[in-house]
């Protein structure tokens, strides 16, 4: 009965195994940890980070079922570069997103104090409206809100606006014009030199539109060079269908071993190293 199993179908068939359950741990999270999670009041976990995770870790072993260890190793550093790209995609999303909220304060606080508000309970508007953005399911972050939060406490007992001035490097804060230090340091500024703190925070304010309106623009120009890069790095995928519709066999050979595998790898790390360098800079381009 054993007869008919060809003699690599164990070892063809561990790996998968293995895959598979590493999947399912990363597909269902325990629910009491969930649980635990919404009494403390942190957000849910998603589960599109485990997708991830599961496809970053499966695409490399389903990869060495099918096509050896060279198909693996190329499965690999594709997806090595997929989530190095999806990171700086969400990099660039939450600085917009704290940029948004920098800039929603600044307009609260502009109004608070326009009709004779104290800067303490316009920065607590502020703090209170982006509390409630984010608790009604809006894409705000709480580090704005954290930050004003502890400014306002600090100045209401007499203390100045920001402790350090300048924020710590490699901090969430060290982002430049997405810091909620800038809206201190203006604070700190009008009180230091008896300006009206209206005028520096509207100041900042049109320095942030202008800052946005800049990343946007340069955003939607690069778009181009950007796809036309994917589309340069996928040519050799068509290549080798055309190869495989003729007839060549491209891909018996790729998948072969040998010399071939050798130039799976080789043309795979060329493939990622044009696409690396075309968005190291395009993102140059877009540092603020």
């Amino acid at each position: 009965m054993m007869s008919g199993i060809p003699p690599m179908a164990p070892v063809l068939v561990a790996p998968v195994l293995v895959a598979l359950g590493f999947g399912v741990l990363l597909w269902s999270p325990p629910r009491a940890w969930q649980r635990l999670q919404i009494v403390v009041g942190r957000p849910r976990v998603t589960r599109s980070s485990n997708r991830m995770a599961f496809l970053a870790a499966g695409a490399p072993v389903a990869a060495l079922v099918l096509g050896g260890l060279s198909a693996a190793v190329a499965a690999g550093i594709v997806v090595a570069l997929v989530m190095w790209i999806r990171r700086r995609r969400q990099a660039e999303k939450r600085f917009d997103r704290r940029l948004d909220d920098l800039l929603l304060a600044l307009s609260l606080m502009i109004s608070e104090l326009s009709v004779g508000a104290p800067p303490v309970h316009a920065c607590e508007v502020a703090v209170a409206e982006l509390r409630r953005r984010t608790a009604d399911g809006g894409r705000g972050c709480s580090e704005i809100a954290d930050g004003l939060e502890a400014m306002a406490s600090r100045a209401s007992l007499g203390g100045s606006a920001i402790a350090d001035p300048e924020p710590t490097p490699g901090s969430e804060d060290a982002s430049g014009a997405a810091s909620w230090h800038r809206i201190g340091v203006a604070w700190q500024t009008a009180e230091q030199y008896g300006l009206p703190m209206v005028d520096t925070l509207a100041a900042l304010r049109s320095d942030l539109r202008s800052r946005r309106g800049f990343a946007d623009r340069t955003r939607a120009g690069l778009s181009g060079p950007r796809a036309t890069a994917m589309v340069l790095a996928g040519l050799p995928l068509l290549g080798i269908a055309l190869g495989q519709a003729t007839g060549a066999g491209p891909i018996q050979v790729l998948l072969g071993g040998g010399l071939g595998g050798v130039l799976l790898m080789v043309g795979t790390v060329l493939a990622a190293a044009g696409v690396a360098w075309s968005e190291r800079i395009t993102g140059k381009v877009l540092a603020r």
